[in-house]
């Protein structure tokens, strides 16, 4: 046997071309575009499934997605792969340009991940550490990834989203959400206008790869007794630059 066509690299293959499809397949479309006997993929996808590496989608019972095990695993690779020292440095020094707290985030499924983060040396602060997860369609960050996807897909994530209300600001609205978007999306900038926390104002900007795909979102939040919202917006510029810096770590 060729020692670079094993079954375990045959089953990794399989989980790349099911990563690179960025939907559900069916085991047809599978069978067509993945060269394995078919009776090899069913095994293959049946131990996969057993591991929590992908899942068959609901009312799909032959459609297969990634699972919550691989979807972790690509997380915890993005956390803590030697690309981190360098974001974290570049998080660094924008802390201390704009002398407030800085994240760095991505879309997980429906909620957004904090990557890393660099706090401020202020004793007013959210308690937020990498591994943390805040809600999608409250916060500055959320808003862009989302408005950041292709508009079909944001379509069907906003649809399936739970709007709750954290604060007076909250959209709970679906067509203002939309049209919230549709903005972020044109200016490829998030805003949270204390939509998350009272008092609380937040500013994002992208991450984008060469090709032109949004990868995460660069934020700097700061309660707005010490940094209003307009002050915040000041910051963009710098917050773009930084962009393109992570952008190059991914």
């Amino acid at each position: 046997m060729n020692k670079a066509d094993t079954p375990t690299l045959r089953a990794f293959a399989l989980l790349e071309h099911l990563v690179k499809a960025d939907r559900p397949l069916s085991l047809a479309e599978i069978v067509q575009d993945f060269e394995a006997p078919k009776a090899s993929l069913h095994r293959m996808l049946a131990a996969l499934e057993a591991g929590g590496l992908v899942i068959r989608e609901p009312g799909g019972k032959n459609t297969y997605a990634i699972g919550p095990r691989l979807s972790q695993l690509g997380m915890n690779v993005v956390m803590h792969t030697g690309g981190r020292r360098v974001r974290h440095a570049i998080l660094s020094r924008l802390v201390a340009d704009l002398g407030e707290t800085c994240n760095l985030t991505m879309l997980n499924e429906t909620e957004v991940l904090y990557l890393d983060r660099k706090e401020a040396p202020w004793p007013l602060r959210l308690d937020l550490k990498p591994g943390s997860q805040v809600p999608v369609h409250c916060s500055a960050s959320g808003k862009l990834l989302l408005a950041m996807l292709p508009r079909e897909e944001r379509g069907m994530l906003v649809r399936t989203l739970k709007l709750e209300r954290f604060t007076a600001n909250t959209i709970t609205d679906v067509e203002l959400l939309e049209a919230e978007l549709d903005r972020i999306a044109y200016k490829q900038i998030g805003v949270d206008n204390e939509e998350f926390v009272a008092g609380i104002a937040c500013v994002a900007a992208p991450l984008i790869s060469v090709n032109g795909t949004c990868l995460a979102a660069i934020a700097v939040h700061a309660p707005i007794a010490r940094t209003p919202l307009s002050r915040a917006m000041e910051f963009v510029p710098r917050l773009q630059e930084a962009a393109r810096e992570l952008a190059q770590t991914f």
